[in-house]
């Protein structure tokens, strides 16, 4: 079965013996005589490319839940004899301020060295149909307060106020605290629309009955804060998110100020409720998580 969902995923034989460690003749043979025994065609070959076959779909499902299940019985099976193994995926916002990351893995690493460690960083929205899909373990997400908790297993692990990131020599650098309406002049640089990270900032303009221009779309936080440093946008940030100072406090090149009305972001742990692995439940289960 292994064989067959490699070569579903790579669409190559010789991709799929690659990823396998076998020749591909041993596989390619191994793969014909699985069809054989049903009397089905799983794939469509050709000179260029291999596409499953609508009774190869079919089989390469069945096939990556049993697989997933032989997998999750051996890591149990570790774990009740006091072992964690397997992998564990992990997904990270770029904006995660709630937690030391590196810090937190370390820990991790050091009570289970059995455990593989897959860190992902993306947005909250992919990261929840992943959980809900069983193709990823935890996540660690940031939602706008206003959208309410994920639909999964979750933790709140902090709450905090976005922050106008300006251009250290800004006009308005020197202010205590910004209205949004001192805003809507600015291009600003913000995550790409339909993001929750862009979200919580859209909507915190549309419910003052303010517009604004976002000309940059890009997804570090790294980024955003060197084309604000450079004077070509502003931002709405999570203070001490990125390089990004607290609020109220500056740096050499940007200021974060705070927002009267602004947006407020709550970070969550989220992980697959139902049926946890060894390792997910390992995690959840370190001090401070």
């Amino acid at each position: 079965m292994r064989y067959v969902v490699a070569v579903a995923e790579e669409r190559s034989f010789t991709r799929a013996a690659e990823r396998c460690f076998v020749v591909q003749s041993a596989l390619s043979h191994r793969v014909k005589a699985l069809e054989s025994e049903l009397g089905l065609t799983l794939f469509a070959r050709s000179s260029r490319r291999v596409e499953p076959t609508p009774a190869g779909d079919a089989f390469v499902a069945q096939a990556r839940a049993s697989l997933a299940a032989a997998d999750r019985a051996v890591r149990d099976a570790s774990a009740a004899d006091g072992r964690v193994t397997g992998t564990l995926t992990l997904g990270v916002i770029p904006t995660l301020t709630g937690l030391d990351l590196a810090e937190l893995l370390g820990r991790f690493r050091a009570a289970h060295p059995g455990v593989r460690l897959i860190v992902r960083v993306g947005g909250s929205d992919e990261f929840v149909a992943a959980i809900a899909s069983g193709t990823m373990d935890v996540a660690l997400l940031g939602l706008p307060s206003s959208a309410g908790a994920p639909p999964v297993a979750h933790r709140e692990l902090s709450r905090d106020r976005l922050s106008a990131v300006l251009p250290s020599d800004h006009r308005l650098a020197a202010r205590k605290r910004l209205r949004l309406a001192e805003l809507v002049d600015e291009d600003f640089v913000d995550f790409p629309q339909g993001t929750p990270g862009r979200e919580q900032t859209d909507r915190a303009f549309a419910d003052a009955g303010l517009s604004r221009a976002v000309p940059f779309e890009v997804m570090s936080v790294e980024l955003m804060r060197d084309l604000i440093a450079r004077g070509l946008a502003v931002g709405m940030l999570s203070p001490g998110a990125g390089g990004v100072p607290a609020a109220g406090a500056t740096d050499e090149a940007v200021v974060a100020l705070p927002v009267l009305g602004g947006p407020t972001r709550v970070e969550y742990l989220a992980w697959d409720g139902f049926n946890p692995s060894p390792a997910a439940r390992a995690f959840l289960e370190l001090p401070a998580v």
